[in-house]
């Protein structure tokens, strides 16, 4: 399947017409006046990339791609930010060199020859990046290490339901290999299908779980990781309390300190028994109270997420005055009516009526369905399409994006109302108009992570610098009251300035100390989570 050089997945998979006349339309009603005239995205081939200024050595020749195009579609994740540039056609920064490591001897060679050379380097995974991760925001040259041909299962230990698994593997394929053999690995990104076990470890990404297993720290046993100092390979074990973890310390290291190559992940079989139930409330305070019940239960509910009601509206089709929340169990060992019962019950206590409730045993195929059309399948497909439609919308000028945080409970009212307070003023100044939207992705027994949407009308050529603004402003609203700057989304380049202000002093200081001894020659992606003393940005 061919993937899309300018936007998200894969070029099959945008829009149909009728799609889009669909979406134009419910969006001309929440914005009426704006222009919906389509750009469409340029040819790639037609546009001005600079030859590549670097030369790999004849030993490392055959892994490096010089193309144009290649290294266009290298140079940039999939953030609205990034979507609009490549529309317009504004090159920036590009990788000289595109290098496909085979094997990890390879990614050795590649590093010793970057690191003799003070040339950057890029690890890049399925690019999927939303925060400026992948690109090489910096003048020199660069080279993007694209780990897509480290794409094998290499061992499956039954027993202790584990397995050995290449970086560069995509989300489908693996659970491919994992299928026949019962299990699963059951980490569900929204990128699932554009994005590699090895891009997930390097940006702590968050899954299917709503709750319990939330990022993939919680699936991983081992790593393996090289490092220009070294090759680091932590040990099999279920647990251990022998110092600071080494696997800790590569986890959301986004790719500043090595080059993750593979990982032993914790699996589980895959689930039989299934129940789900969407509740709805007529208010959204007694929403988030439900929320918290349900978080705070011992229940661990496989989903748990809370729309208010633009997102239902939006993205659910559901009209609520308060929220939507969709509810869900999951087990391989037993039916989980009883906890699905539970949590419906704590909804009901703080004010919520069940829109719909399902019970599957996939075993048989079974389903039984009760209270009337499932809101919740309806956003599960919406939430697939999402960043398709936000694609649509972005060639017609409008402002499509999203931002998301993390807080305890009892801080939510608190930062909820000033980051929609930020989110507004700034949309009103900068745009006029435009719609903010809020839901859980995740729940904590100490608090939720609110993810926000942003809809508004901008003007064509201008957007991206309107929604730095409005980027800047919600960023900042953030930090100022006690939230993180990202729950899921990594740090990057965008989220540096933010992430500067969050993270305590003498851990940035641990941290350079860290990246001086495992990257001396400072090439492995400059300009993220930290500043490279020997390239600077």
């Amino acid at each position: 399947m061919t993937r899309s050089w300018w936007g998200w997945g894969a070029a099959a998979e945008e829009l149909s017409p009728s799609e889009v006349a669909e979406l134009v339309a419910r969006t001309a009603g929440m914005l009426p006046g704006h222009d919906f005239t389509d750009h469409a995205p340029p040819d790639p081939a037609a546009l001005p990339v600079a030859p590549a200024r670097l030369r790999p050595p004849a030993t490392l020749a055959g892994l490096c791609s010089d193309d144009p195009v290649d290294r266009l579609s290298h140079a940039r994740g999939k953030a609205f930010r990034d979507v609009v540039r490549n529309l317009l056609g504004q090159v920036g920064h590009v990788p000289d060199l595109v290098a496909r490591p085979g094997t990890e001897q390879d990614v050795v060679d590649l590093l010793d020859w970057c690191s003799a050379t003070a040339t950057p380097v890029i690890p890049y995974g399925g690019g999927s990046s939303v925060v400026g991760g992948v690109e090489p925001r910096f003048d020199g040259a660069a080279i993007s290490l694209d780990l897509g041909r480290l794409d094998r299962v290499l061992d499956i230990d039954p027993t202790s339901r584990t397995a050995r698994i290449q970086a560069g593997i995509y989300g489908p394929a693996l659970e491919s290999h994992l299928r026949p053999h019962g299990l699963t690995l059951r980490h569900y990104p929204q990128s699932f299908g554009y994005s590699t076990l090895g891009g997930w470890l390097a940006t702590r990404a968050g899954g299917h779980f709503a709750t319990l297993y939330t990022h993939i720290d919680d699936l991983t046993e081992s790593m393996r990781v090289v490092t220009p100092a070294g090759v680091s390979h932590s040990r099999r074990l279920p647990g251990s309390g022998a110092g600071p973890s080494p696997d800790r310390l590569f986890l959301g290291s986004e790719g500043i300190l090595g080059v993750i190559t593979e990982a032993w992940m914790r699996l589980q079989h895959r689930p039989v028994w299934q129940v789900t139930a969407s509740i709805t409330f007529d208010n959204f305070h007694r929403a988030v109270s439900a929320t918290r019940a349900i978080a705070q239960a011992g229940l661990y509910p496989s989903n748990c997420r809370l729309l208010d009601a633009a997102e239902a509206f939006i993205n659910a089709g559901v009209t609520v005055d308060g929220g939507l929340l969709l509810v869900a169990f999951e087990s391989a060992d037993h039916p989980v009516d009883t906890w699905l019962d539970r949590a419906v019950e704590l909804a009901t206590e703080h004010g919520g009526t069940v829109r719909a409730r399902r019970s599957k045993d996939t075993t048989t195929e079974d389903a039984v369905a009760g209270g009337g059309p499932e809101p919740g399948e309806a956003w599960r497909s919406s939430f697939l399409r999402m960043p398709y439609q936000r694609d649509a919308l972005a060639r017609r000028a409008m402002i499509v994006e999203t931002f998301e945080t993390a807080c305890t409970w009892d801080n939510f009212e608190n930062i909820h109302e000033a980051v929609t307070a930020a989110a507004r003023a700034v949309i009103t100044r900068v745009c006029g108009a435009g719609v903010v939207t809020c839901r859980f992705t995740h729940v904590y027994p100490d608090g939720p992570a609110p993810y926000y949407g942003i809809y508004a009308g901008g003007r064509w050529g201008s957007t991206v610098a309107q929604w730095d603004e409005i980027k800047a402003a919600v960023s900042q609203a953030i930090i100022d009251n006690g939230g993180t700057i990202t729950h899921h989304h990594a740090v990057g380049r965008d989220h540096r300035p933010a992430y500067d202000r969050q993270r305590p002093d003498p851990f940035a200081a641990a941290l350079t100390a860290a990246k001086g001894a495992l990257d001396p020659a400072g090439v492995l992606n400059p300009g993220v989570l930290i500043t490279s003393d020997a390239v600077r940005t």
